[in-house]
């Protein structure tokens, strides 16, 4: 099943992706910026799993499910451009806006905003076609919420 949709994923044009399969790119997308800093740790994983639940209305059981699974598709999908430049042609803008702010969660989970992690996020982005003003405006809400929480 994965390596369908890695192969859908890097086709050449590819189509737009049923429902499961979008929820898992974009979850993979998650575990790959939280991987970025070289410690995936617990505090990082919960907080996919909290963004998971939240945004497709998971059960915690769900959510953490899907997570692992997108690990397994993170470390076999293609490089990084490549596997964003394919979420981006079968995602709508307005996700992909919820994409960011749900990247910067992650980035933020740990209390700390890594180097690497920072330039990640602001490298997908732009692949992600995603503006500059609107990636800015979604980091700023998220950072708002993060430190009134």
């Amino acid at each position: 099943m994965l390596t369908d949709l890695i192969r859908r994923l890097t086709a050449p044009d590819p189509a737009p992706l049923p429902h499961h399969d979008a929820r898992l790119a974009l979850a993979a997308l998650l575990v790959r910026i939280a991987r970025t800093d070289g410690d995936y740790a617990d505090i990082e994983k919960a907080q996919i799993d909290r963004v998971l639940a939240h945004r497709y209305a998971l059960s915690d059981p769900e959510a953490r499910a899907l997570r692992q699974e997108a690990e397994t598709l993170e470390a076999e999908a293609p490089d990084t451009v490549r596997f964003t430049r394919a979420i981006k042609d079968c995602v709508p803008y307005d996700d992909r806006v919820h994409v960011i702010e749900a990247l910067w969660f992650i980035v933020l989970a740990d209390g700390t905003r890594d180097h690497e992690e920072d330039a990640l996020l602001r490298m997908v982005a732009p692949m992600l076609g995603v503006n500059d003003r609107d990636s800015n405006l979604a980091r700023k809400r998220v950072e708002d919420a993060h430190y009134t929480d």
